[in-house]
């Protein structure tokens, strides 16, 4: 293996400008968004979602971002996983992005809600077939083996041959409505470009950060 202390790459990117960047941080957000997927980004909309326990113990793990609405970050996931186990003890969490292409990394803070049950069973319905049987035959986050959850997809994938799809009891959304929100973009030198977005109330309070 290389000497990991010696891989380095120099950033090559437009620097970012407070006084031109928009009140809210969320037109740019969406910029952003458009731009990774223009690049090529292979998963563009994938975020660390990151939570805490009830000892303290944050844990972090890649979600795909599947909404942005009313200033709040949509994802969905298991009800009974160890994240939602997590968020129902401190609803406090944080997204980050990570576009390399871009050398860009976006990140965010918040408090997180439940999504209400009929919006995560419309989004459920939307889902490839595939995904949906998936989502019945995994009890997400508690110990299988590789032969349980094939007999159980395989279960699934026979009973809803014959069944309408339904959205499992325990498959559910969140939202992240967020405080702070940071843009990070990849400048030469490591003299890299950092914006701040903090939530005044209704208003957005834009800080450049060293970097």
């Amino acid at each position: 293996m290389k000497d990991l202390a010696q891989l380095r790459r120099e950033y090559q990117n437009q620097p970012l400008d407070e006084t031109l960047l928009p009140e809210s941080p969320f037109p740019l957000i969406q910029q952003w968004l458009s731009q990774a997927i223009e690049a090529g980004e292979i998963e563009p909309t994938a975020m660390c979602l990151c939570t805490v326990d009830a000892q303290g113990q944050p844990s972090g793990r890649f979600m795909l971002l599947k909404g942005i609405e009313n200033e709040s970050f949509i994802f969905y996931t298991n009800l009974q996983s160890r994240k939602a186990a997590h968020l129902s003890y401190n609803n406090k969490a944080a997204l980050v992005a990570w576009w390399p292409q871009l050398a860009r990394q976006l990140r965010i803070e918040g408090s997180v809600t439940l999504l209400p049950r009929e919006k995560a069973q419309a989004y459920f319905l939307q889902r490839p077939r595939g995904s949906q049987i998936a989502a019945w035959a995994s009890k997400q986050s508690s110990p299988t083996t590789a032969k349980a959850l094939q007999d159980a997809f395989a279960y699934y994938e026979q009973h809803f041959a014959h069944e309408p799809m339904e959205c499992p009891p325990y498959w559910g959304g969140y939202q992240l409505f967020p405080h702070r929100i940071e843009f990070w973009q990849g400048r030469p030198n490591r003299f890299h470009d950092r914006i701040l977005y903090l939530k005044k109330g209704k208003r957005w309070q834009k800080i450049r950060l060293a970097p």
